[in-house]
């Protein structure tokens, strides 16, 4: 399965069967894991057989069940953090999807104390989302999108490079499916903004990864 295969067949799950990933899995998914870290410089990690960041109140209320591994996204304080995190963590996202696995992204609905305990957090470190990981009782479902006309724009006709990395962005994972971004191609450039809403820059960064899969264009 290639990247853009696995962002059309990617959907959030939410609920999970009671099964271990294999070792081989786990080794691939911490060696990119590990070269996302050494490119970004962020502290990603991959928390197994934990079930207590998912066994809180606040996690049910979010229908989570069965959670037991996930990927919480850890790096240095700073500007640049929230976006960092999309970006990369959307990398590995689609990498365990072309390893079988199923996700979904999570910022609020977990429990930080208990993932705290069980995550290495350097003092000049915080944590930031976490990425439910497993099995799923489903694939989960597709998610209603946005008109392209309302996501993208051009100062000429939309070359199909263009068009093919919109189509890869809204279906990027957004914070209760907002699509608050706008991707503008002017004078040969293109450029994307977060346009408002909770969690953007962390949006934003998902967003960027999709388009630049999509489309072949670095943003």
């Amino acid at each position: 399965m290639e990247s853009l295969t696995a962002i059309e067949k990617r959907h959030s799950v939410r609920r999970y069967i009671d099964k271990e990933i294999d070792n081989k899995i786990l080794t691939e998914l911490k060696a990119e894991i590990d070269e996302c870290n050494k490119v970004s410089g962020l502290h990603i990690q991959l928390i197994t057989n934990e079930p207590k960041a998912f066994d809180s109140i606040i996690a049910h209320y979010g229908r989570f069940k069965g959670v037991c591994n996930y990927i919480a996204l850890v790096g240095k304080k700073g500007a640049d953090f929230d976006e960092k995190s999309g970006y990369y963590g959307e990398r590995i996202v689609l990498k365990a999807q072309m390893l079988g696995l199923n996700t979904c992204w999570v910022a609020v609905t977990f429990s930080k104390k208990a993932a705290r305990k069980a995550v290495d957090i350097e003092q000049d470190e915080v944590l930031g989302c976490v990425i439910a990981l497993g099995y799923g009782e489903t694939q989960g479902v597709a998610r209603k999108s946005k008109p392209m006309e309302e996501l993208g724009k051009t100062d000429v006709q939309a070359p199909d490079w263009f068009i093919k990395g919109m189509e890869a962005a809204m279906l990027a994972p957004t914070a209760t499916n907002q699509q608050k971004f706008l991707i503008t191609l002017s004078e040969g450039k293109v450029t994307a903004e977060a346009t408002g809403g909770v969690c953007r820059k962390v949006d934003l960064g998902i967003v960027k990864y999709h388009f630049e899969i999509g489309s072949g264009k670095k943003l």
